[in-house]
């Protein structure tokens, strides 16, 4: 299931243009948990884009929310996002 949803998020970041999508399934980590009693359709998410310039925390996540809204809460059950302008990137040597 993991890979199918990894591969659908990612079609759906795409319009961002994203410098790099980071995406793991943590899926494993969570089974048990309420609401996703066998732990499916948890992921976190890092995404590096200049579509995010100028657009604060918030804005950041309501941008990549409302490309996978439809998939809440079946099969994405918990996303947690962190997103970067490239600058921004903690990785990037250019950046601040």
């Amino acid at each position: 299931m993991g890979e199918s949803v990894a591969q659908t998020i990612r079609a759906r970041l795409a319009p961002l243009e994203p410098t790099l999508v980071d995406l793991h399934d943590d899926s494993a980590e969570h089974a048990g948990h309420a609401g996703a009693a066998a732990g499916g359709g948890h992921f976190s998410l890092v995404i590096v884009s200049k579509a995010f310039h100028h657009r604060n925390r918030l804005a950041r996540h309501r941008a990549v929310l409302e490309r996978v809204a439809d998939l809440i809460p079946h099969p994405l059950h918990a996303l947690a996002i962190q997103a970067y302008t490239p600058e921004e990137f903690p990785s990037n040597p250019e950046g601040t």
